[in-house]
């Protein structure tokens, strides 16, 4: 969900947003993209891992498996099996804070795909068969996912960055918790989380005349308000970037099998995505420091000493509090230097001025990115649901203006001197000894 990497232009609006708010709360966002060959809904709930209560871990993620194994009118497959018979392609995903589900179809077929979509993710039947059949999929899910050394030290980081926080833990859930769940106790979370203010569909491309009523019509519209339910951890319509984002600094070193090169990686925390501006200003900044080979730690770490095999540093937009990540991976030998000559770059950072010319190439480079982005209805709708689920009425490049808010010396004094390495924390990670 963060900021695109990418060449500013001059500032246009880009695709309109139109916003409707049903009365249960729930939100419509459209974008018409002349031309366009397809058509994508796209229905988002806050309903990801961070919503999760003790003992829930992995639930939401869990029901995203779930909503596809059949719902009131449709049985096991039948709805990627219509889907299909209209010329449609469908997908989910999970996340720390949302979760959504997406059709892609033909523009006359809209309507039914409509029904389908909202039917399946609003109407989930949580049948005890087919609940037990999932979850063994998404304990193998799991198994797998402990088989990739790469995921297991990026996890490893959030856990010890962020501990006892639903954003250092697997969104894929742990499997104590998996295997004590029940479909009742689906249907609660599901009935928790899945509420009018907490639900937003979005549509891009050729769009229906008679959407908005189609929409009137349909599931969404027929969800409950909330209420009591609603309310719980913490409040619906409320971003979770009301409690502070608990964050742990340090450093450790462990060892992990099969991890092909050493990895060095640092995490910051920094602003929540509802502070775009300041989101705006830490990846400009990233930019400056790690984006492309003119970059600062890029240049100095590849290309000059050539002592890494590659170096990124990238922000990942959340609503409690987004992160700042670098990675560096380098053979083994390196490491000591690599976080030398990191440690030493960024405190330059934090005291030498951030160039007019080094501000204008990663405006152009973000900018240019998000311009990018936003070319096709399935990015569209997933930009448009992503920030309208969150109760965000932008339009689509209003981004642009938040990047030109920063001048270099803001960068410097506000964002570089932030990003120093006595306020990460910092995770060495080794490849472990054969045995």
């Amino acid at each position: 969900m963060g900021l695109c990497h990418g060449t500013l232009t001059a500032i246009s609006s880009g695709p309109a947003l139109d916003y409707l708010t049903l009365p249960n709360q729930s939100t419509l966002v459209s974008a018409e993209l002349p031309g366009a060959g397809l058509t994508c809904l796209d229905f988002w709930c806050r309903g990801g891992s961070f919503w999760e209560q003790a003992g829930e871990e992995g639930i939401a993620h869990f029901l995203e498996h779930m909503v596809f194994k059949g719902s009131e009118l449709l049985q096991p497959g039948e709805f990627d099996r219509q889907i299909e018979a209209l010329g449609g392609s469908s997908n989910a995903a999970t996340g720390f804070d949302d979760v959504h589900f997406h059709v892609l179809v033909p523009p006359k077929e809209t309507p039914a795909a409509l029904k389908l979509l909202l039917d399946l993710v609003l109407r989930p039947s949580l049948e005890q068969d087919s609940f037990a059949m999932e979850r063994e999929v998404v304990l193998e899910e799991i198994s797998q996912y402990r088989d990739q050394p790469d995921d297991l030290v990026f996890q490893k980081v959030l856990e010890l960055a962020f501990p006892n926080h639903p954003y250092g833990r697997p969104i894929l859930g742990i499997d104590t918790s998996l295997k004590a769940m029940n479909p009742s106790g689906m249907r609660q979370y599901h009935h928790r989380r899945y509420q009018g203010p907490n639900c937003c569909l979005a549509v891009a491309g050729a769009i229906p005349g008679d959407l908005i009523n189609h929409v009137r019509d349909s599931a969404l519209s027929a969800l409950s308000e909330g209420g009591q339910s609603a309310a719980q951890h913490p409040p619906a319509g409320e971003s979770p970037s009301a409690n502070p984002l608990p964050f742990q600094k340090g450093r450790d070193c462990q060892s992990f099998a099969r991890l092909e090169s050493a990895r060095l990686l640092m995490v910051w925390p920094t602003a929540a995505a509802a502070d775009p501006i300041a989101v705006a200003g830490a990846d400009l900044a990233t930019t400056i420091l790690s984006e492309g080979r003119r970059s600062r730690l890029v240049q100095r770490l590849r290309e000059d000493l050539q002592i890494v095999e590659s170096i990124d540093m990238d922000v990942t937009t959340l609503e409690q509090g987004s992160l700042v990540m670098l990675e560096a991976c380098c053979p083994e030998e390196q490491l000591e230097r690599v976080e030398l000559e990191i440690r030493q770059e960024l405190q330059r950072s934090a005291e030498a001025p951030v160039l007019e010319e080094e501000r204008q190439r990663a405006l152009h480079l973000v900018g240019n990115g998000l311009r990018f982005s936003l070319e096709a209805p399935g990015a569209v709708a997933a930009c448009a649901g992503s920030q309208a689920v969150w109760g965000r009425q932008r339009q689509l490049l209003d981004p642009l203006n938040d990047l030109e808010q920063w001048t270099p010396e803001a960068l410097k004094d506000d964002v570089m001197q932030t990003l120093q390495p006595d306020q990460a924390f910092t995770l060495i990670a080794r490849p472990a000894e054969s045995a």
